[in-house]
């Protein structure tokens, strides 16, 4: 943990406000939603990840879309990947470049016309966002060798049942 030599006082409401240097550093946005809790004495503001919370459950919807559609499968949250089908395992914890953002920012579906590299690997890429009634949450990536229309079914597949579990949870 870094020391900021920034100091805040709290309100007589039990606010305080997280220097702008620092949400700018982290990528906090307006609105964010922020977990806090105690860890040896200490108060840790931490950012919230709804799809990282889901963990387990998208780990099993990785594997089984990727075991019955034969394609490779990243779900990400808003700032890494979380789960991976195992021929992708390695890419877990991997950062999302800015044009991952963006595409979660934006709400949008990708689908690469040709083959590209990206996420260390070359193949066709359909992208869709996780919206929750509240957000856009994170993404669902199937990797795949062939360029077929079938991979967006897949995609938006995973992301209902990610999202049920998210309205569930």
């Amino acid at each position: 943990m870094s020391k900021s030599g920034i100091t805040r006082r709290i309100d007589e409401l039990g606010r305080i406000v997280v220097p702008k240097e620092i949400r700018f550093n982290l990528g906090i946005r307006d609105g964010e939603p922020l977990e806090i809790y105690t860890e040896n004495n200490s108060i840790v503001i931490k950012k919230y990840s709804q799809v990282e919370n889901i963990k387990d459950i998208s780990i099993n919807i990785s594997k089984i879309i990727s075991d019955v559609c034969n394609v490779g499968i990243l779900i990400s949250d808003r700032e890494k990947i979380i789960a991976a089908s195992d021929n992708l395992k390695e890419l877990i914890n991997y950062k999302l470049e800015e044009k991952y953002k963006l595409l979660i920012d934006g709400r949008e579906t990708y689908i690469s016309e040709k083959e590209e590299i990206s996420f260390n690997t070359k193949s066709f890429f359909t992208i869709v966002p996780i919206i929750t009634s509240t957000d856009c949450s994170g993404l669902v990536i199937i990797v795949s060798k062939n360029k077929n229309d079938v991979n967006l079914k897949y995609a938006k597949i995973a992301c209902k049942l990610i999202v049920h579990k998210l309205d569930v949870a």
